[in-house]
């Protein structure tokens, strides 16, 4: 009994030891695909706001407490409408504010967590090399646009949501819990709202179930199922309707025929297999391809794509593996192959952050065929696999670092952009309003703009940027250049309300313009007439012109109406009513409203004192609003001569 026990205890604290070693080989594997990413991404960790990073972070007038209900109440109060993603956004900005380390920061440790979602996946399903696939995700370069720039963090978010219920629901098919399946369907939900290709999540689990048991039963495959097909058709629908009238994923760029969009799925798909297999030139915003029916060669592409799966189809008889990493390849990136418009594609019809949980369909079955190649090839030496492994997972993490580092400022992007892609329009004119702002860097902005132009002569936002760096030039020539300008932006989108705003402020200073300059500022208050600028504007050129006063009062009325509390707006009213027989004391209270809501506005007092100097009895309070002027501009020369003018006559 003795010697059973004594070797009871020895085996015991063999297990122990045993199992306290593989307990700190996994937290050190954990620490190391950490630590990896955060070495990867490095770079871009101290980056600035690129492109649409500002309009997704919350923006000033949803910061407050408020602005949290607007998020999830209110179409149009955020970018898109992904309420999970906001709210997230919301809450960062409470914590650190407008610190841009912070949300770089959020965007590593998501997707570090996805990481490790996708080893415990891996080893759920029983496949081999679950290190392997999650350190390949961790580092693909193809990930870098995801995890880099801060507006994605949409992808980041949802795809540890989306990863989370897969790996929750992996557990239910097996207990069959009704716990573990609310949980996998609440994660599937946050998903929804975080970004809902998402919704492509119930099809790719039964892919998953067929691929592991060679068929699909109704009760215990598809029936719970169903209410995630339910809640998924509709918001991706949703979203697809949100695209197209809120952030504007229509127009002439989107308009194609069914066999167009085909040929761009088909030849998407090809593209985003090559960038995982090879990932070498990748680039922020890839050459439009152009699209043509007639063009025989581009039908390879689909076709190509059809032969592949029937070949799939003929193997899985014996292999059901590489079929199911098509569907689901496929599958996942079918809301972005192009049936369905996506602002994006005005740009490109193809951006590697669409393929960020997609690219987990060929990892993970890569992963896991090379895992079995090195244990057939290095069955005597397993020192030797992981050796293979660490330099392919070194290489792709070398790639991505460099990746990353283009992501550290704007003008760096759109350099490194263009050095790939001359042909990208969205580069030259975002490089285009860096340099505008840049000391001496105007008509760098100006060649880029004209660039831009050429490139897309159909986007009118192009016309109107050139339009504003000529308009700021301030030369005939240039004057005249930026009146053609806006005129080819209206041509070509004539609810462009910006465009006939500026137009008309162009032609107000041409001689014998002012009627064209009027006539498109009222353009402008049609397609804005909740705009109290545009009002403001045509006040203001209706008041210089002979007899047409009283039209001016009522423009200024309206802009006042729309925003009280703004005190320029009352002193332009103010102004015009000061110059109607009759109304001076209406002047004054506009005058005297415009500094209660300012009492800092200079121009406020001054006007204020002017008038009260015309009415009997009130000079020295009109002393008093000069003198205030004085002590707020004291270089202000009308003030200072009206007031010796006053002073002169006491």
């Amino acid at each position: 009994m003795g010697k059973a026990a004594a070797a009871g205890r020895i085996a015991g604290n063999s297990l122990e030891t045993s199992a306290a070693r593989r307990g700190f080989t996994a937290i050190a594997a954990w620490a190391a695909l950490f630590c990896s990413i955060l070495i990867v991404y490095w770079p871009a960790l101290g980056g600035q706001l690129v492109w649409d990073d500002a309009s997704h972070v919350t923006k000033p007038e949803l910061q407050p407490l408020h602005g949290l209900w607007r998020i999830w109440s209110e179409l149009g109060a955020t970018q898109q409408y992904y309420p999970v993603l906001h709210s997230a956004f919301w809450f960062e900005h409470r914590l650190w504010g407008d610190a841009v380390l912070g949300y770089h920061l959020v965007n590593v440790i998501l997707h570090a967590i996805s990481a490790c979602l996708v080893v415990w996946i891996v080893r759920r399903l029983a496949l081999p090399g679950a290190w392997f696939a999650g350190f390949l995700f961790a580092l693909h370069p193809a990930c870098v646009e995801a995890v880099a720039w801060i507006s994605e963090q949409k992808s980041t978010l949802s795809g540890v949501f989306c990863l989370g219920a897969l790996l929750v629901y992996l557990a239910f098919d097996q207990s069959r819990s009704r716990r573990t399946y609310l949980l996998a369907f609440g994660l599937f939900v946050l998903a929804l709202l975080s970004k809902s290709v998402t919704a492509t999540l119930p099809a790719v689990l039964l892919v998953i179930f067929w691929w592991r048991r060679g068929r699909i039963e109704w009760r215990r495959d598809v029936l719970p199922m169903v209410p995630w097909f339910l809640l998924a058709a509709p918001m991706g629908l949703f979203t697809s309707w949100v695209e197209r009238a809120y952030i504007g994923a229509r127009g002439s760029e989107f308009s194609m025929t069914v066999i167009e969009r085909a040929l761009i799925a088909g030849r998407a798909l090809w593209f985003y297999a090559a960038k995982l297999f090879l990932p070498i030139n990748l680039m922020f915003s890839y050459p439009r391809w152009k699209i043509d029916a007639a063009a025989w060669w581009q039908y390879l592409f689909p076709l190509g794509v059809l032969a592949v799966a029937m070949v799939l189809i003929v193997v899985a008889r014996r292999n059901r593996g590489p079929l199911a990493g098509l569907l689901i390849f496929a599958g996942t990136l079918f809301p972005v192959l192009g049936f369905f418009n996506v602002l994006p594609f005005r740009y490109s019809w193809v951006a590697d952050h669409f393929q960020y949980l997609a690219s987990l369909a060929i990892i993970v079955p890569m992963a896991a065929w090379l895992t079995l190649c090195a244990r057939r090839r290095f069955s005597g030496s397993p020192a030797r696999a992981v050796t293979v492994a660490a330099a392919l997972v070194a290489v792709l993490g070398i790639l991505s670092l460099r990746q990353s580092a283009i992501y550290r400022d704007e003008e760096t992007l759109y350099r490194e952009t263009l050095s790939r892609n001359p042909t990208s329009w969205l580069a030259h004119n975002n490089l285009a309003t860096i340099l505008e702002t840049r000391p001496g860097g105007l008509e760098e902005a100006v060649a880029e703009y004209k660039t831009a132009v050429a490139l897309a002569p159909k986007y009118a936002q192009a016309h109107f940027n050139l339009a504003s760096a000529y308009s700021l030039m301030d030369t005939p020539e240039s004057a005249a250049g930026a009146i053609a300008q806006y005129h080819a932006a209206i041509a070509l989108k004539d609810d462009y309300a910006e465009a006939h705003s500026n137009l008309c402020n162009l032609l107000a200073r041409v001689p014998d313009r002012m009627e064209e300059a009027i006539a498109e500022c009222r353009r402008a208050v049609e397609i804005q007439p909740d705009s109290p600028q545009m009002h403001a504007n045509l006040g203001n050129l209706l008041a210089q012109t002979p007899d047409r006063l009283p039209e001016a009062v009522r423009e200024f009325e309206t802009a006042v109406r729309l925003n009280p509390k703004m005190a320029e707006l009352r002193c332009n009213l103010g102004t015009a009513l000061s110059q109607t027989p009759g109304r001076l004391p209406d002047a004054i209270g506009q005058f005297q409203a415009a500094l209660a809501i300012d009492p800092g506005l200079a121009q406020a007092h001054f006007l204020l004192g002017m008038v009260l100097a015309q009415v009997p009895g009130r000079t020295e309070e009109a002393i008093a609003e000069l003198q205030a002027t004085l002590r707020l501009r004291p270089d202000f020369e009308p003030a200072q001569q009206a007031l010796q003018q006053i002073l002169g006559q006491r």
